[in-house]
């Protein structure tokens, strides 16, 4: 069944269409895979404005795009390399985690700071992932504790207390490592990759990251950027550049591996989902509960 779209025009400076168009593509993601596996977790990452009308707070909820995801991932909410608490967002996400959890990466670049970072989301009831200088790019598992740590069973996301955010494998020689890296500790959640190097993890690999190192279960969830496309995927073809083909708009400053891409358009839909080789649907086949949706904020970038 379609999702019927709520009316949410942004505010001025973002394109209208921009937005409404990036709210109907992560509702159509989420019908699919639920569709596909029931209780399929959808997480964006970032782009908390699509949570509400005119993507503004003051307006109110959009709530098909709320009934759409199980959360919301959140990028340097109070900390930015130093202490910078972002309270335009943080008002945001006050509204949003009465119905969605709220997942905070800080980048806290000292490792002194990583307690503070971690009681600033508690105090607010979020769960957190800070990581610092030589885990920016989320390579590490830390080795700083795990809050909240416990046995329970995991099986959806607003029990879980805490979560790893481990998508660079490049730490690992070999996907073995990485795996029993994994399955030593005692996460509520992982978020990793669907790829180690350029080889799909199995769904042999994912099941045996489903069982915390103390016996409880645990959901597994899988990276996937669908505002940006990345080089380095399977899906990429020789002679591909911005501009070629024309949905590939905009180079991602910092970032020369990804383009932002015209996510509304059918042939990047059909990459992200639909067919037994799109993403989505390769991530539901290798068993993951749910996917984390990063670059949400092409409709800002490509406005800009």
């Amino acid at each position: 069944m379609p999702v019927m779209l709520c009316s949410c025009p942004p505010e001025s400076g973002e394109n209208p269409g921009f937005v409404e168009e990036m709210q109907k593509f992560v509702q159509d993601i989420s019908v699919h895979a639920r569709g596909k596996k029931a209780n399929f977790i959808i997480i964006p990452q970032n782009g908390e404005e699509l949570a509400f009308k005119n993507a503004e707070p003051d307006n109110g909820l959009c709530n098909s795009y709320i009934d759409a995801i199980d959360g919301v991932g959140i990028e340097e909410l109070f900390y930015d390399n130093r202490l910078r608490v972002d309270n335009y967002r943080l008002k945001m996400l006050r509204t949003i985690k009465n119905h969605v959890k709220v997942m905070v990466a800080d980048f806290v670049g000292n490792d002194a700071n990583i307690e503070d970072s971690k009681k600033r989301s508690a105090d607010e009831g979020f769960i957190a992932f800070p990581r610092s200088r030589d885990n920016y790019d989320y390579m590490l598992i830390p080795n700083t504790g795990i809050t909240n740590e416990n046995a329970s069973n995991v099986t959806v996301i607003a029990y879980a207390k805490n979560y790893l955010y481990l998508i660079s494998t490049d730490k690992y020689g070999k996907k073995d490592d990485m795996i029993n890296a994994i399955k030593a500790t005692n996460y509520d959640v992982v978020l990793i990759d669907l790829f180690f190097d350029e080889s799909e993890l199995s769904s042999g690999d994912i099941e045996q990251l489903k069982t915390k190192a103390n016996g409880g279960k645990r959901l597994v969830i899988c990276y996937v950027s669908i505002g940006s496309a990345e080089n380095y995927r399977y899906y990429w073809q020789q002679g591909w550049k911005k501009g070629n083909p024309t949905w590939l708009k905009k180079y991602y400053d910092g970032y020369r591996d990804e383009i932002w891409v015209e996510f509304w358009n059918d042939e990047w839909r059909d990459i992200i989902f639909g067919y037994e080789d799109s993403y989505i649907d390769k991530i539901i086949a290798a068993g993951f509960d749910g996917a984390y949706l990063d670059n949400v904020e092409a409709y800002y970038a490509l406005s800009n």
